[in-house]
């Protein structure tokens, strides 16, 4: 099953499940009716911006769409190319751990994500301008950084790629 499908069946199982209509989670999300049609049936490529208004929407981390997907789910965003590494879930919550290129003179700039939700960064290779949008940190090789994803927040890569490990943390 290619990554459209695949996210597709799980978005309007999600939907279903919460009982939403595709207008209800439409308004909710401010994703257009036809566009989430299309992509529940498979028909269209999300974006890393789309799946996260729906997510947000449907009060689920990004990872319930992507997670289990053959081969591993790779999304993109307006600077963020990331893969899925794992999800792990617990009592407490849920991790997501991604693989991400932030690409080079690129701003990923991403909404608030779920109360309490927090991401953490490790640097490998590149400088990220990171973190809360009125406040974000300059950081290189081996530097890690932590926010709150709860307000806006960005990735920025200066001047050439970076690649980094991001984990995000959902608490239930």
């Amino acid at each position: 099953m290619d990554l459209a499908a695949g996210v597709g069946s799980r978005l309007k199982e999600l939907r279903e499940a919460r009982r939403l209509s595709l207008s209800e989670l439409a308004r909710r999300s401010k994703i257009g009716k036809a566009t989430l049609s299309e992509l529940e049936s498979g028909r269209r490529n999300p974006t890393l911006e789309t799946l996260y208004a729906l997510t947000k929407a449907l009060e689920v981390p990004l990872s319930s769409v992507l997670h289990d997907l053959e081969p591993p789910a790779r999304i993109s965003g307006d600077a963020v190319d990331a893969v899925l590494l794992d999800r792990f879930e617990a009592d407490t919550g849920v991790t997501e751990t991604y693989r991400i290129r932030i690409r080079a003179g690129a701003t990923q700039e991403s909404a608030a994500h779920a109360p309490d939700t927090t991401e953490h960064i490790i640097v490998l290779t590149g400088t990220a301008l990171v973190g809360e949008a009125a406040a974000p940190v300059l950081i290189g090789p081996g530097m890690h950084a932590t926010w709150a994803a709860d307000t806006p927040h960005l990735y920025r890569a200066p001047t050439a790629d970076v690649e980094a490990v991001l984990l995000v943390r959902h608490p239930k």
